[in-house]
């Protein structure tokens, strides 16, 4: 059902006008365009990120560098961003729920409605166990979590990282509790859970793939509506097998500008995103590999397609006391 999902939403994306060649007008940049990814490298967002540069570089003729700038659960590269000239030299990368909760956890001023959205993928979160954890599957994990949850490691990238969200509605379904262990990036916390650093990490499909593959990290459970194959490994099982009620939204991962830069760089990305992205091989393949959704959106429908997270992590946070403002006051209804 997800893919067929992103296959309409992709059909959609192939169908916008090419408003570059209407206008007439394209943007080539004349210096380095930068990327921001506000967590450490080799995470979900950086694997992303590094890729679509090489794309845009292709289309436009002109450099992407992607600098890594982690911090304050990514709210500090997504500022750096934020407060750039707005001429279209400065990008930011990430989860668009990010964006979307920033002023939500009281670490950024800033809406999702701030930004230009291009999304590349959708990704799905996972909890993964070391190999000296002794848990073999996520029915184990959770009796220990209601015996002793305390004492249960969980690494994360952060408060509003994917996997923390994840744990968070783990907690709220079930009235478990766990100790939050917090790093840099996803790929700062998959390896903590392969050294045994932490006894399970909740990271990003994405960023776990390959010790999974290699058989470094035992998957206990994947957050999405049906189970999901990892090509070389197998079936990873739903979470919902042992907590039904627990959401599993699409989580949607790509690059943003602020509002306010010119229109000819954004008739140009709109452009390159309907005609280069939206049928790169190589977005394709790494999604493929990577147990990702392949999702080239951009404009109205990603805002729409991200705001359904936005809702529910919103209010995850304020149910679980982490939220300084209220959703509501930032008019996030509940779902």
């Amino acid at each position: 059902m997800l893919r067929r999902h992103l296959l309409a939403s992709t059909a959609a994306t192939l169908a916008a006008p090419p408003l570059v060649r209407a206008q007439g007008t394209v943007w080539r940049p004349d210096r380095p365009v930068t990327i921001v990814v506000p967590w450490a490298a080799g995470g979900s967002t950086d694997q992303m990120a590094r890729l679509v540069a090489a794309e845009l570089e292709g289309a436009l003729g002109a450099r992407f560098v992607v600098v890594n700038q982690p911090g304050a659960s990514g709210s500090i590269g997504t500022k750096n961003a934020l407060e750039a000239p707005k001429d279209g030299l400065t990008w930011a990368a990430g989860a668009a729920v990010d964006v979307g909760c920033y002023k939500v956890l009281g670490l950024l001023d800033t809406a999702l409605a701030d930004w230009n959205l291009y999304f590349a993928v959708a990704n799905v979160n996972i909890v993964v166990a070391s190999q000296a954890s002794g848990f073999k599957d996520f029915g184990q994990f959770l009796d220990a979590l209601k015996a002793r949850g305390d004492n249960v490691s969980v690494g994360t990238a952060g408060i509003s990282s994917a996997g923390h969200n994840m744990m968070e509605a783990i907690r709220q379904a079930s009235g478990i509790s766990y100790r939050h262990a917090t790093y840099d990036g996803g790929a700062p916390a998959t390896v903590a859970a392969v050294a045994g650093e932490t006894q399970v990490s909740a990271v990003l499909l994405v960023e776990a793939a390959e010790m999974i593959r290699a058989r470094r990290l035992v998957p206990l459970a994947v957050q999405s509506e049906q189970p999901v194959t990892l090509r070389g490994f197998g079936e990873i099982p739903s979470i919902l097998r042992w907590i039904p009620n627990v959401p599993a939204p699409l989580n949607y991962f790509g690059i943003w500008s602020p509002k306010g830069v010119p229109q000819m760089v954004t008739d140009t990305m709109n452009s390159v995103w309907a005609e280069k992205i939206a049928t790169s091989q190589r977005l394709k393949d790494y999604s493929d590999s990577r147990a990702a959704l392949f999702a080239p959106l951009s404009g109205e429908r990603a805002y729409n397609e991200a705001w359904k997270m936005v809702r529910q992590t919103a209010w995850l946070y304020f149910d679980g006391g982490k939220a300084r403002v209220s959703p509501d006051t930032l008019g996030i209804a509940r779902l």
